[in-house]
This record gives structure tokens, C-alpha cells and sequence, in this order.
């Protein structure tokens, strides 16, 4: 880990000890999975203190941390986040636009990164997540996102049904070895997929993973940066060949 990194950790175990001695809430920035990797690498130094990990939407990846729980603080404390609705004020005449495109538009207005949560497109419309004293200056300045206008406002009703689409998808593999799973998912060589290792652009319940020949267990969900994530469902049967037919669940 770079000394940048060995910062968070402690900044996390900060923030943990503020909301268990001073008996309030405490939240992190929002955080990407190498972030979350490093935080569940100081969870033995804060045992015993609770905390809760949320995106503003069930399956979000980029999550932010809250320190404390009702029960021993005796109230209850939304996560500050929001979700921008981000749509053309024309679809027909729109550009088909890709979560690169938004991602792109909302860092060129000058916002940091650990400011903005998950940016999920669907029928061409962006449902951003963000922090929410950010929320107000991204719905001014989004104005346009390649050479499509927008329009933004706070989302009150988040489509949850429709945001995290997933597609199974039968693969064949000769062991559950983790890079033999994301090669076949991804149509990558074993070379290829063995290299991602190497570059820590390879997570499982978001912890970087290492070593290429780690057995996933079945539920188990694995990102990998540049290419996507799924759920791993295990294998059901053996090929006459002795390979076993395995199926995972794409995020789309």
C-alpha cells in the first residue's frame, strides 16, 4: 500500500474512535473498492465499534462508511448522500450517452472523485450518486454531457428494479480457480486475466485479491477495473470432457 493509503487507514480509525468515544455519527468520504480494501484491513483495530456501509442504492460499488449505530447512540442518522436524476431534454435527438461521458462532464465542473458515488445509465438517463451538500452544484453546472443537453434534478424516487441490471451467463471452466472464472466471463486469455492480479484490479466483496488461484465461494460478488463485476453462482454439472458448466451473474 502507497503512504496514501496508510493515511486512510488511519483517518478511518479516526473517525471510528470519534463516533464510539464522543457517542455520535461519523462518516467517510465516498470510497472505491481499493478504498473499502484498505478499510477492511484496519477492521481488528476497531472491534467492537459498529459501522455500516451504503452507496444510496442496494448494489451500489462506490460506498461511503457510517461509524454508530441507532442502539448505542439512540437516534438514527441518514447518510448524507443524493441521487441526481440526469436526463436529454430531447431523447431523440440525443447522444447515447455512457457512464464514461457523465463521469466526464461532472469532473471537468472541478468535483472530486471521492465525492460522487456510483453514475448508473439507464434509457439514457443518469442516476447519479453523490454526496449531498455537492448535490446542488452538480444540478447547476451539468448542463451538458457530450453534445447533449441535460436536465437535473434530485431523484425522490430511485428506480431500485431497474438500476442494476444483471444477465447470467454460462461459462465453462476447468477449475474454480478465480482467474479461470474472470477469463471466461470477460472472453480474456489466462494470461490476461492472471495479469489484472499482478495490477490489484481484482476484488472480491470488496477486497483486493492477490492471488489468481483463490476459489471463490458461490455469492461471492468480484469487480475487476476496466471490465465490469459479477456474481460468481458456482458450477452445476460436468461436461463429458470433465469441465464444469458455471454460471455467473454480469452486471450490464
Amino acid at each position: 500500500m502507497t503512504d496514501e493509503y496508510e493515511i486512510l487507514k488511519k483517518r478511518f480509525v479516526e473517525l471510528a474512535n470519534k463516533s464510539y468515544q464522543g457517542g455520535y455519527y461519523t462518516f467517510t468520504d465516498i470510497l472505491g473498492l481499493a478504498e473499502q480494501s484498505a478499510f477492511s484491513e484496519i477492521l481488528p483495530k476497531i472491534k467492537g465499534i459498529k459501522y455500516a456501509l451504503f452507496g444510496g442504492c442496494e448494489g451500489a460499488e462506490r460506498v461511503m462508511i457510517r461509524f454508530g449505530n441507532p442502539d448505542e447512540i439512540g437516534y438514527e442518522v441518514e447518510f448524507p448522500l443524493a441521487c441526481i436524476k440526469a436526463e436529454p431534454l430531447s431523447q431523440k435527438f440525443a447522444d447515447k450517452l455512457s457512464h464514461r461521458d457523465f463521469l466526464g462532464a461532472i469532473l471537468n465542473l472541478g468535483i472530486e472523485r471521492d465525492t460522487l458515488g456510483d453514475i448508473v445509465i439507464t434509457d439514457n438517463v443518469g442516476y447519479i450518486f453523490c454526496k449531498e451538500d455537492i448535490a446542488n452544484f452538480i444540478i447547476d453546472g451539468l448542463t451538458r454531457v457530450k453534445r447533449t443537453d441535460i436536465k437535473c434534478e434530485i431523484c425522490t424516487q430511485i428506480p431500485t428494479e431497474n438500476l442494476y441490471k444483471t444477465e447470467e451467463k454460462a461459462i465453462q471452466i476447468s477449475s474454480e480457480r478465480v482467474d479461470s472464472v474472470i477469463a471466461k466471463t470477460f472472453n480474456l486469455s489466462r494470461d490476461d486475466a492472471q495479469s489484472l492480479f499482478k495490477k490489484g484490479l481484482v476484488f472480491v466483496n470488496g477486497r483486493v485479491c492477490e492471488s489468481a488461484s483463490h476459489t471463490p465461494r458461490v455469492f461471492d460478488k468480484i469487480s475487476v477495473r476496466g471490465h465490469g463485476r459479477f456474481i460468481y453462482k458456482g458450477y452445476k454439472t460436468l461436461s463429458k470432457k470433465g469441465k464444469l458448466n458455471a454460471i455467473v451473474e454480469v452486471y450490464v
